[in-house]
């Protein structure tokens, strides 16, 4: 499976498989309790660091290791 992502460098959207890919939470702190954003990293063959966001259903169906 592959998944895409806007790679800012090249202006344009890429395709990464899924197992050159990392799942990782980034949680919040806020007044009403904890926000969890899950997302997907990755890097480009150029070396661009990518990131993507998704929704938990997407994120747990995954088959990539957790940062």
């Amino acid at each position: 499976m592959t998944i895409k992502f806007y790679n800012v460098k090249k202006r344009e959207s890429v395709e990464i498989d899924e197992n050159k890919c990392s799942k990782v939470i980034y949680r919040k702190e806020t007044v009403k309790g904890v926000q969890e954003r899950f997302g997907i990293k990755s890097t480009d063959e150029d070396g661009t660091k990518l990131t993507t966001f998704c929704s938990k259903e997407k994120f747990e169906a995954l088959d990539c290791p957790l940062l």
